[in-house]
């Protein structure tokens, strides 16, 4: 182990060599199904020919210029977000808390522009997560993540999740912006319901109050559509959106609509690498390959197969499992034993999940998988189950 590494991820074991599709393959030759695919970045799988393909040929080219310069390939990106989004304009980052951060900058500034430096605060959610960085633990407020760091509250309130009441109770006249997870994935996979949305987006409305959605984890595909939102009947004004944008290429985007991004002026905020080229080359195919119809019918169709299985699963392990949970392919498994453990166990059997809150653990496949595949990764469930 490399002790020269900043201890804060611990010291994992198991290392891997290379992958292919849904699978990874450890230094000593070990196969294992991947249902975790980076907590939700390698959309497509791994090493996906297209995305390959578009990162050689960029690579051949130019590396990075910065914004100094124009970067046609950012300008193409946008454009496809803005035909398959509610967004008018697009600022690319590098990741999902800078995409956040910029959220949260264009909500300030926004109410700035309008001579109210009052409303600067931002209400969040109990259980969510946006990031590591200070403004992000400040806004999700978890005492794991903010122990040791924080000074004050950084102008951030909290509601609790999915209680309208509670969002009305703590909204005031300083209340600049709302940012909100529409599926929780830390938390345990939690859909906010959609008549809870809705409620939400009607106070953002009377009260002039920008509602921000963080789809870092459940966007680009992963809920069954582009973004979440468009199944929930509710649009927001800003989106922070990472994870599988770039297919396993670092890349961030936020989204937003024209009177909120007109407030970003020249100098206003800005990003070294955002927009790089090469993160822009991959995220082009990403877009491409996911807004294909055909490619949204077959995740569809397979998402509703997984879950419906995965529901016979808890049918015959009452004593193990308690529910399924999420969307599209953003499932959760809700247990009654431990989920550290059941997670070990997987592994073990060569199947790789995420833990999270709710002592549920996350499975996370590639959008794109096999059949076969979510069968393989039934069957290994099971006999860990069995076996329990």
């Amino acid at each position: 182990m490399n002790s020269a590494l900043l201890p804060n991820y611990g010291t994992p074991d198991l290392e891997f060599d290379h992958g292919q599709g849904s699978y990874l393959y450890s230094s000593n030759g070990q196969r294992y199904l991947d249902f975790a695919m980076g907590i939700a970045v390698n959309c497509l799988g791994h090493c996906h020919p297209k995305l390959v393909a578009a990162l050689t040929e960029q690579a051949n080219k130019v590396w990075h210029t910065s914004n100094l310069y124009r970067i046609a390939q950012s300008e193409r990106l946008a454009h496809k977000l803005m035909e398959h989004s509610f967004a008018d304009k697009v600022f690319f980052c590098n990741s999902g808390a800078e995409a956040v951060e910029c959220g949260f900058k264009i909500i300030r500034r926004y109410h700035h522009s309008k001579q109210q430096p009052q409303r600067n605060r931002i209400v969040s959610m109990t259980g969510a997560f946006h990031g590591r960085t200070l403004a992000t633990i400040a806004a999700a407020a978890n005492p794991l993540h903010c122990e040791g760091f924080l000074v004050g509250d950084a102008g951030f309130d909290q509601a609790e999740s999915g209680n309208i009441e509670s969002l009305r109770r703590v909204v005031d006249a300083r209340t600049a912006g709302i940012i909100i997870e529409p599926i929780q994935g830390e938390n345990g996979i939690k859909v906010l319901p959609v008549d809870y949305l809705a409620a939400v987006r009607e106070l953002c409305d009377q009260q002039d109050i920008v509602l921000m959605f963080d789809e870092v984890q459940c966007g680009v595909g992963r809920s069954g559509s582009l973004y979440a939102y468009q199944q929930l009947g509710v649009s927001p004004d800003v989106l922070a959106s990472a994870k599988g944008l770039g297919g396993g290429f670092p890349v961030g985007a936020c989204l937003s609509i024209e009177k909120l991004a007109a407030t970003m002026t020249p100098g206003s905020h800005g990003s070294t690498f955002g927009g790089n080229p090469l993160a822009m080359a991959v995220a082009n195919a990403v877009i491409d390959e996911i807004c294909q119809p055909s490619f949204l019918s077959e995740l569809a169709s397979n998402s509703e197969y997984f879950r419906r299985e995965l529901a016979l699963l808890i049918e015959s392990n009452p004593q193990r499992l308690k529910a399924v949970t999420g969307l599209g392919m953003m499932i959760g498994l809700n247990c009654h034993i431990d989920n550290t453990e059941l997670c070990s166990r997987l592994q073990e059997h060569k199947l790789l999940v995420v833990k999270a809150g709710g002592n549920s653990i996350r499975l996370l496949p590639a959008l794109n998988i096999a059949r076969s595949e979510l069968d393989e990764a039934l069957s290994i469930i099971s006999n860990v189950l069995k076996a329990w």
